[in-house]
């Protein structure tokens, strides 16, 4: 079974910018806490993702690339709205982050992730990471196409 195990940190100030970025569209096609299914499209790539429930910092995760136009076709049948955001991938010491800065309803939450070998890990936190949101399942990118951050 293909596991993911993540640990997702607010951040502070904007030092971790200057990185390239990738423009992220996702729908969901099942919002269920036991099996999440969710179309992702960045660029002229795309996957269907399998994720089980969450268990600390630590699910099932499942995915595949598929055709772009179907992805497309896929978004149009996900639930609204669809999470926007751009991606940033920072390496900080041996470590790369993915700094997600929402868009659309969601703009101003700007959040960053490690996936990690074990939730018990060490991990060497850049400056300008902030509270660890791990456990807060309103930062769950499903969650934020429920009730968007705008709307908190």
């Amino acid at each position: 079974m293909a596991v993911e195990i993540e640990r997702k940190f607010l951040v502070n100030g904007d030092a971790w910018k200057p990185a390239p970025s990738l423009l992220i569209r996702q729908g969901y096609l099942n919002r269920d806490p036991q099996r999440t299914v969710r179309v992702r499209t960045s660029g002229d790539q795309a996957w269907v993702t399998v994720k089980g429930l969450t268990r600390g910092a630590t699910r099932a995760e499942f995915e595949y690339l598929i055709p772009l136009s179907d992805a497309e076709s896929l978004l149009e049948l996900s639930e609204k709205p669809i999470v926007e955001k751009r991606r940033y991938l920072v390496w900080h010491g041996s470590q790369i982050w993915e700094v997600d800065e929402f868009l659309g309803s969601n703009a101003g939450l700007i959040v960053a992730e490690a996936e990690v070998e074990h939730e018990k890990a060490d991990l060497d936190l850049p400056p300008w990471i902030g509270d660890e949101v791990t456990s807060d399942p309103r930062y769950y990118n499903s969650s934020l196409s429920i009730k968007p951050f705008n709307d908190w």
